[in-house]
């Protein structure tokens, strides 16, 4: 999207595109309509039956469809738009759309961690020891800033996307990266010197447990915070003219057919009447005519 100029085309594009025309061929069982017996042919025949244009000036898309029954036709063009916007819907099209879609599934993927932690944390006994030295606060801080590295790599990751490395965004993320494994280095040295949290194999199912869990909230945030980015990008199409059901036909246009039906009629008894003409002013020269008589005879032997 970022390599189009004009957003117009990018709409052309996708209203032309085979996945919203078998849209339609199935929404108006048009395969019936056209009497085609494969789905291209259906295609074929929709396609030479729309219209879609985009003006230069004003960047208006305008939909044009021909039909044997107006009602279906003003229904269609009107439907161009409603499955477009569907089709638009799915897919991640600006960038806040990109960063939904991303977080979206980084939000599942931790989500169903967390639960296999949780149900591992619940699923082991608790050593004697843990109740007396109590490391929780460590190992939680700890795993929290462990999530809190992993979700900002996520977020510059995802940020190489859409912007450079030079942004000031960007630039801004790596310092809070840097911060952050600085701190999990002052608690990692910290954790060391709690008495009996490196040989509990609980300490570690809880830090496991916390840093997924640190890892989930992280993205539910991002997550909403592109929704409300995405919600207020506001409709990206918007109808002008609703298509409403035509007052006269567009085909056949009969009065092109009278005027060149004259013309040809027009032309036909000119032209005849110079070859007549021609005939007349030939039959009074001796010499041309015994030619036109002795071209007649043979053009009768051979007919005969």
């Amino acid at each position: 999207a970022a390599g189009i100029k004009n957003p117009n085309d990018q709409i052309l594009a996708l209203l032309k595109s085979r996945t919203l025309s078998d849209r339609m061929i199935d929404r108006f069982e048009l395969m019936k309509v056209y009497k085609a017996k494969l789905r291209q042919d259906a295609r074929k025949s929709l396609e030479g039956k729309v219209r879609i244009s985009a003006g230069a000036k004003d960047g208006l898309v305008s939909i044009e469809v021909d039909d044997k029954d107006p009602k279906r036709a003003a229904e269609m063009a009107n439907a161009y738009v409603q499955e477009l916007s569907r089709l638009m819907g799915s897919l991640a099209i600006t960038e806040a759309q990109q960063r939904r879609v991303f977080f979206e599934r980084q939000l599942k993927e931790a989500k169903d961690n967390m639960t296999r932690a949780e149900v591992a944390l619940k699923s082991g006994g608790i050593e004697a020891d843990i109740y007396k030295s109590s490391p929780q606060a460590a190992v939680t801080a700890v795993a929290q800033v462990q999530a809190q590295i992993a979700a900002q790599e996520v977020k510059l990751g995802a940020m190489r996307g859409y912007m450079t490395e030079s942004a000031p965004e960007f630039r801004q993320g790596l310092v809070e990266m840097q911060a952050l494994r600085a701190q999990l280095a002052k608690l990692e040295a910290t954790e060391k010197t709690q008495p009996g949290s490196a040989s509990s194999d609980y300490i570690n199912r809880y830090r496991d447990y916390k840093y997924f869990e640190t890892l989930f909230e992280l993205f539910a945030k991002q997550y909403e915070i592109a929704r409300v980015d995405e919600s207020r990008e506001g409709a990206v199409i918007q109808i002008v003219d609703p298509a409403i059901e035509p007052e006269w036909k567009s085909k056949p246009k009969r009065a092109m057919i009278a005027v060149i039906a004259t013309l040809a009629a027009g032309f036909a008894l000119v032209l005849y009447l110079f070859v007549a003409k021609a005939l007349k002013n030939a039959s009074q020269d001796p010499e041309t005519a015994s030619k036109l008589r002795a071209i007649w005879r043979g053009l009768r032997w051979r007919k005969a």
